[in-house]
């Protein structure tokens, strides 16, 4: 039976640039569906509750009660037969950071009992009621300390930031593998922070507003110029315009997609700079397309060129709207 559990990156491990190389390890071991994910700034109230619910991990809880409020951390939620004992054992527990990096704790938590020193990395609960009260939880808090959040406060005073979007393409999703948390490794090494993550379904009508920009273009530069237009919207939403009707053009597409925010100084720039030409033939060793892409189209993620387009593109795929919640009613 289908069920639902999370896994809680740890403000540190967000901070630190692990949570692609915990999220391949995460969707890759468990074959699970990865359902939804926001970024929080949990209260201390709502960590308290959350810490309440670990009744087998106490050092967790402990160590969730004592987070600073005003840190950020990533919830992602996944779904699938037995998700809460697969991702449990896939993640680890309190006694898993002394190992070999059999558990994702083993890799990306630490611990120290001579200093009493205790960073899991990543949370998961241990079993399916344990992943229920948290979820519910979450959930309720989700509007108030969840969302695109600001991240000014780690960078120095002064600094000038901005925010760009990313989104990871359908083409890494086509099997439950390690290239989305690998496009979100190669990211890391831009030096911004995570401030937004939405996985998402574009819809037909989501990508003619979405690309609409390129259809005269296209039009004027290729003799079947409309067909190319259409066949990238079917890339990422799952059907052609010319194939739906007005109301299935609204429905939310097949293709699996995430979209990010990034936020710090230059970020467009240096986003587009880890991302590489369009064209992965053209780009250079270290960067995304090269790493992922094959085509022009089929290149592995899309990155926002302007500050402006961040903000039209942004509001096409509604990624302030909160689907967190209503996601995890819906299937719980």
């Amino acid at each position: 039976m289908a069920q639902l559990t999370y896994a809680f990156i740890t403000p540190t491990a967000l901070r630190k640039g692990r949570t692609g190389g915990i999220l391949a390890r995460l969707i890759s071991r468990s074959g699970l569906e990865l359902t939804t994910g926001r970024i929080f700034a949990p209260s201390s109230k709502l960590l308290g509750e959350l810490a309440a619910t670990l009744a087998t991990q106490p050092k967790t809880a402990a160590y969730l009660q004592a987070i600073p409020s005003t840190s950020q951390a990533l919830v992602l939620v996944l779904k699938g037969e037995d998700a809460a004992a697969k991702v449990a054992a896939i993640v680890g527990d309190d006694v898993s950071t002394g190992g070999r990096g059999e558990t994702i704790r083993d890799t990306f938590g630490d611990s120290d009992a001579s200093t009493g020193y205790f960073e899991p990395g990543v949370i998961a609960p241990g079993s399916a009621t344990e992943a229920a009260a948290g979820l519910a939880l979450l959930a309720a808090a989700s509007d108030a300390e969840g969302g695109i959040l600001d991240a000014s406060a780690s960078f120095p005073a002064g600094t000038a930031l901005e925010k760009t979007l990313v989104l990871i393409k359908p083409d890494n999703f086509a099997f439950a593998n390690t290239r989305p948390g690998g496009v979100i490794d190669l990211l890391t090494r831009t030096g911004l922070a995570l401030v937004g993550f939405k996985p998402f379904h574009m819809s037909v009508a989501q990508g003619e507003q979405f690309y609409g920009p390129v259809l005269d273009f296209l039009v004027e530069k290729l003799p079947d110029g409309r067909a190319q237009w259409e066949s990238i919207i079917a890339f990422m939403s799952g059907k052609r315009p010319s194939d739906c009707s007005a109301e299935e053009k609204e429905l939310p597409g097949s293709q699996p997609c995430i979209a990010l925010i990034y936020q710090g100084p230059d970020a467009v720039a240096k986003i587009r700079s880890a991302l590489g030409p369009t064209n992965p033939a053209n780009a250079p060793h270290g960067t995304i397309r090269k790493e992922f892409g094959t085509t022009i189209m089929i290149n592995g993620a899309h990155a926002s060129d302007s500050v402006e387009n961040v903000a039209r593109e942004t509001g096409i795929i509604r990624l302030e709207e909160n689907d967190f919640k209503t996601k995890i009613a819906a299937l719980s």
